[in-house]
């Protein structure tokens, strides 16, 4: 059966690029769901970040690339342990400091933290950390930490401007977890190190 076009419609008269859109607006399309799923995805799920320096060794080193997840803490509260990413805190940003920091936390909420002896004891208990680069250097504490904040310490512990020097932590601040290192090559993997009280004699 032959197809019958309408006056309106007569094969002489359709013109092939009448569906057709613009590629220009096709390609800007595009591009736009591309950009508001980034940035979705680096605004609710992971994001990729960089360390710049060495306050993190030997865990992190100058210029290895993480992915910085975002969901755990929507349904749990940030552990003892866990590397961090957050933004600069009031103190920081009143000494002009406005990029990101990453730290390891050691002081949860309601925690008292203190180091002596080259040794970091919480709540009166002997932290054993076999991920720092050497025993720290300096006395710090007591303090207890406040509700929603946290403590944290550099893995390069007398190389690391931290909480020994400018405070806690508001858990408001916090940006995610350093959940895997995906460069260089030979060093991909987790970061799930955490530490353990040591065990006491009576």
């Amino acid at each position: 059966m032959t197809q019958n076009f309408s006056e309106q419609e007569s094969p002489n008269q359709i013109n092939p690029k009448q569906n057709q859109e613009n590629p220009w607006i096709e390609i800007a399309k595009t591009f736009a769901m591309a950009a508001v799923l980034s940035f979705g995805i680096r605004t609710f799920v992971a994001e990729a970040r960089y360390i710049p320096s060495s306050s993190m060794e030997p865990t992190l080193q100058i210029n290895d690339r993480l992915i910085i997840e975002k969901m755990t803490y929507r349904f749990r509260k940030p552990e003892r342990g866990d590397v961090i990413v957050f933004n600069a805190t009031e103190a920081l940003q009143a000494q002009n400091f406005h990029d990101a920091f990453i730290k390891r936390i050691i002081g949860l909420p309601g925690d008292t933290v203190m180091v002596r002896n080259g040794e970091v004891m919480v709540n009166g208990k002997v932290l054993r950390e076999f991920y720092i680069k050497e025993e720290p250097e300096y006395n710090y504490g007591p303090v207890t930490v406040p509700e929603n904040e946290y403590l944290v310490l550099g893995d390069n512990r007398n190389n690391s401007y931290d909480s020994h020097y400018w405070g806690f932590v508001p858990d408001d601040k916090i940006i995610g977890r350093a959940f895997v290192r995906f460069w260089p090559p030979q060093r991909v993997g987790t970061i799930d190190e955490h530490p353990v009280f040591a065990e006491t004699t009576n």
